[in-house]
C-alpha cells in the first residue's frame, strides 16, 4: 500500500508517516517511480506507534520497543525496555501527585480555607477574592472614544 492509502487507513497524516520513517519506527520499500510501498503489517505498526506516543513515550524508546512487539522474538532482551517504561510511568505518577497537590492548594485559596504565605491572614486574601468577584460582576466600562489618528492635515497649495 502507498503512503496515501496508509494515511487513510490509519488516520495519520503522510507527514507523520514520513517522520516515523526518519525516526526508524516504520519502514517502506521504494518502487522504481520513487513511491513508498508499505507492507500489510504497516497499519498495525502505525496504530501501535500512535498508542505509544499517546502514552508519552519518546520516539527513541518506541524504536527500541517495536522489535519486542513483532511476531518473531528479538535477538536482544526486552526486560530492560520494560524497566524503562515502568520508570516513565512512575515519573508520570509523580507529576500527577504534584499537580493534585497544587490543585488542592489553589482550591483552598479560592475557598478561603487558606491564604498564600505572602498574605498575613486569610481575611486579607478573602478581601482580595471579594474585590475580584465584584469586578467580574460589574457591568463593563464604556470604552473611551477613539482619538483620531493624523487629525491634522496641512493644506497644500498646489497653485504655486
Amino acid at each position: 500500500m502507498r503512503i496515501g492509502e496508509l494515511s487513510r487507513a490509519t488516520g495519520v497524516s503522510t507527514r507523520s508517516l514520513r517522520y516515523y520513517e526518519r525516526q526508524g519506527l516504520l519502514t517502506s520499500e521504494r518502487r522504481p517511480n520513487g513511491y513508498r510501498e508499505y507492507g500489510p503489517q504497516a497499519v498495525r505498526q502505525v496504530d501501535l506507534i500512535q498508542d505509544l506516543f499517546s502514552a508519552g513515550l519518546p520516539s527513541s524508546l518506541i524504536r527500541d520497543i517495536l522489535p519486542c512487539t513483532g511476531p518473531t522474538p528479538p535477538t536482544g532482551d526486552c526486560t530492560a525496555l520494560l524497566t524503562r517504561v515502568r520508570q516513565i510511568r512512575d515519573e508520570l505518577a509523580g507529576q500527577e501527585q504534584r499537580l493534585a497537590k497544587r490543585r488542592a492548594m489553589l482550591d483552598d485559596y479560592l475557598s478561603g480555607a487558606a491564604a498564600p504565605a505572602a498574605f498575613d491572614s486569610t481575611d486579607r486574601f478573602r478581601h482580595l477574592r471579594q474585590r475580584a468577584a465584584a469586578q467580574n460582576a460589574s457591568p463593563p466600562r464604556p470604552s473611551p472614544t477613539p482619538h483620531p489618528v493624523n487629525s491634522f492635515q496641512p493644506e497644500l497649495d498646489v497653485a504655486r
